[in-house]
Parts: C-alpha cells; sequence; structure tokens
C-alpha cells in the first residue's frame, strides 16, 4: 500500500534549535495572562544535557517547557501530523518526528545526538493529551532510554492545564494561578546504577496528577460558560442507567438522551446532579468507573468492536492520503484494519499484546469525527468509525485493559 508514496525520514538528525528568543516571545503572553506559576526542586547545578519528561494536557504545556528551559536549547519528540505543511519550522525550533506508540530504534539515537549536542531532550511519554486531566499509562522502555542516555532526568508536571484547556474542548477557559513543578528525580549517577525498576518507580511516581483535584483544593474558578461541552466524550457512559453512546453536552451541563438525567459542571469541576443521586462528583471517578466496566467486559471476553470505517494514511508531511472505506475489529487480539486503495487490497494488524495504548482524538481537525490512530514504522493512519455508535474513548481503553490482561503475568 502507497508503495510510492515518499516516507517521512524519521532518521535526519535533529537540528539543534533557533529561534530561541522567538520562542520566548510568543509564549510570554499566555505565560502572563494564565499567571503561571513555576516551582523549581532539586535543580541546583543542574545544567543540560538532560532528559525532560513532561505531563501532556494541551499544546499550552509546550509554552510551559518554553519558560521553564529558557534559554537553553531544547529538542522535542513531536508526533508527524505536528510537521504537516510545517517541517521547517518544526525542524527549525528542535522537533524529532515519532509515530506514536511504536516501538523504534531511530529514535534512541536521535535523543543521544541531543545529548552529544549538550541540550534538553524533551518527551511526553505519555504520547497524548490526557482525556479527563489524570496521569496516562507510561512505557516500561523509559527505564532503558534513561540509562542509554546516561544524563539527569528531570520531570516537568503542570497542574491546571487540562481545566483551562481541556481536550474535550481545547478553547482557552481563562484560568489563572496555573502551576508546574520541575524536578530533578535521576542524577546523572544514578542513571548508570539504579535498577531499571527502580528507575520506572521514580518516573511513575511524579506523574500521578489530577487537574480537577488541583482545581478544587486550590480554589481555582472556572466561570467559562460552555464548560461542560464536549465532556460527553470522555464520559461517554451513563451511571444512572448504564447506557453507552448516548451522553450529549452544552454549556454547562452534562445529560444522558437515554434516561434524560442531567448533571451541571461547576465552576470548581465537580459534577452535580441536577435531580437524584450525584453518582460521580469528581470527573475522573466517573471516566475510572468507565475503565472497570471495560476491564470486566475484556476479563469476561465480552469485549469486541467491528465497524466500518473512513482510512486516512499520513505517510509524510505533505498531509493526508484518502484511503476510502475499509472496516476495523478490535478485539482480544488487537487492531485489524482492511480496506483497499487503488484496487490493491491491504490489511494492517496491531498485536494487542504489544500495544499497551492508542491515541484517539475527538472531532479530529473538524473533519469527519473521532478517530483511532493507528501507527506502523512507516505510516499512521487515522480510522474514522462510521454508521454506528461507538466511542474512541472506550476502544482507548480497551486497548490498555487487554494489554493489561495479556501481560499480567
Amino acid at each position: 500500500m502507497l508503495e510510492n508514496i515518499k516516507r517521512f525520514d524519521m532518521a535526519l538528525k535533529p537540528k539543534r534549535q533557533k529561534l530561541t528568543q522567538l520562542i520566548k516571545i510568543l509564549t510570554r503572553g499566555d505565560i502572563k495572562k494564565h499567571k503561571q506559576k513555576l516551582t523549581k526542586v532539586n535543580m541546583d547545578g543542574i545544567k543540560p544535557p538532560y532528559l525532560l519528561l513532561c505531563n501532556h494536557n494541551s499544546f499550552y504545556d509546550f509554552k510551559v517547557e518554553s519558560l521553564a528551559t529558557y534559554p537553553m536549547k531544547s529538542n522535542y519528540v513531536i508526533a508527524i501530523d505536528g510537521f504537516i505543511k510545517r517541517e521547517w519550522l518544526l525542524r527549525m525550533i528542535g522537533g524529532i518526528c515519532k509515530r506514536k506508540f511504536t516501538n523504534d530504534i531511530i529514535l534512541p539515537k536521535q535523543l543521544k545526538e541531543v545529548i552529544k549536542n549538550k541540550d534538553i531532550a524533551v518527551i511526553y511519554p505519555e504520547a497524548r493529551y490526557s482525556l479527563c486531566g489524570t496521569q496516562s499509562v507510561l512505557p516500561d522502555s523509559l527505564a532503558k532510554l534513561v540509562r542509554y542516555l546516561d544524563v539527569p532526568v528531570v520531570t516537568l508536571i503542570c497542574h491546571g492545564n487540562h481545566v483551562c484547556f481541556p481536550f474535550y474542548n481545547i478553547k482557552d477557559h481563562k484560568m489563572k494561578g496555573l502551576e508546574a513543578e520541575m524536578t530533578c528525580i535521576i542524577s546523572k549517577e544514578e542513571a548508570k546504577t539504579l535498577p531499571y525498576d527502580e528507575i520506572m518507580n521514580r518516573i511513575n511516581e511524579k506523574f500521578v496528577y489530577d487537574d480537577f483535584k488541583w482545581q478544587k483544593e486550590n480554589n481555582i474558578i472556572c466561570n467559562y460558560p460552555k464548560r461542560a461541552e464536549g465532556l460527553h466524550k470522555p464520559l461517554y457512559k451513563c451511571p444512572n442507567c448504564l447506557t453507552e453512546y448516548e451522553m450529549s453536552s452544552s454549556g454547562t451541563i452534562l445529560k444522558c438522551n437515554h434516561c434524560h438525567k442531567e448533571w451541571e459542571m461547576t465552576e470548581l469541576g465537580e459534577l452535580k446532579a441536577l435531580e437524584g443521586k450525584t453518582e460521580f462528583s469528581h470527573i475522573p471517578d466517573w471516566y475510572e468507573w468507565e475503565r472497570d466496566c471495560v476491564r470486566k467486559e475484556v476479563d469476561e471476553g465480552k469485549y469486541y468492536f467491528k465497524s466500518k470505517v473512513r482510512i486516512d494514511s499520513l505517510p509524510n508531511a505533505k498531509g493526508y492520503i484518502d484511503l476510502g472505506m475499509g472496516e476495523l475489529i478490535h478485539d482480544i487480539n488487537g487492531f485489524k484494519l482492511t480496506g483497499s486503495y487503488k484496487g490493491e487490497d491491504f490489511t494492517v494488524e496491531l498485536n494487542a499484546k504489544s500495544t499497551y495504548s492508542v491515541h484517539v482524538e475527538y472531532e479530529y481537525l473538524a473533519k469527519f469525527g473521532d478517530c483511532v490512530d493507528l501507527n506502523t514504522l512507516n505510516d499512521t493512519l487515522y480510522v474514522y468509525p462510521k454508521d454506528c455508535l461507538f466511542s474512541v474513548t472506550k476502544i482507548a481503553l480497551a486497548t490498555e485493559e487487554i494489554y493489561r490482561f495479556l501481560n499480567k503475568e
């Protein structure tokens, strides 16, 4: 499939960051507007080169990172869709292209090049925006990367970016008092000597966050009048009648169109039932309940998804190629995508045992609705289910739970 199409050059050496001063100027306005706070912990004497691991809630994360590391130079691992029609710009600011959730041997070598340049290697290891303001699963391969790079490890954990720019409704909610903590968690000496499991324990301990809990504890008000719009994307299942895929949202209201129960999203980011019991006032609790429901389906062998899909391919930074309609199956075996392009049948399969997570998009580019990103080393496929009720959030949860089930021993 698409054999004659030139692929993105993943092996191209990263360029040292240029326009550092311009980046600072362009981000300064938003940083001031949101009264961004930055706290540095255990950073005395820490200078590049080092590995910087950041949590991921919105594009605003990059602006916080630029504040935290200025005036030093950084190189960023960025998904291929960030390079579309602007590869030259992403290269100039230090971008390194990566296809999400793929295991390739090129990226570590590129990051090693960054370290040789005595710069900062920046990774967002969750590889996607958080769906509800809490941490996502991290790959165990991070520990091997730490050992390979042989430099200090620093984390940058932002608080409030999700509630201000939620993935389900990315417009600026104009909140103030956002916070971030920059912490050195592993020294250069420890990077050489710590066991792999201890390296992962230190990283996982720092990657624990909850933006909605942070908002309430810090009394951060959000009076954005459409703050609940899009919330039905992550919260796709009604806890009152247990119906899936019939939730909707508008203004400050989340609603089940099956049983007609409604919840109001307060200015402190909590949910309150307009009538009857409030099943989950804390939004991440609702999300984790959905995970538990999916986990039960997986454990009992009941999870199965099949749909007609529209398929777009992104082989390089020039843009998408319409591959037409196909079929997607997702089950205990993983993903199986089939279709036909210019008379040639194709099949793409991702094995469940090695697919620990998957990236999804809500209303991607305002084109064809919600989609699932399936990545191989040579291609990124944007898959849009059609003619059925579905939730890409459930597909993402199921991917993680199937991986857990198959690898639990």
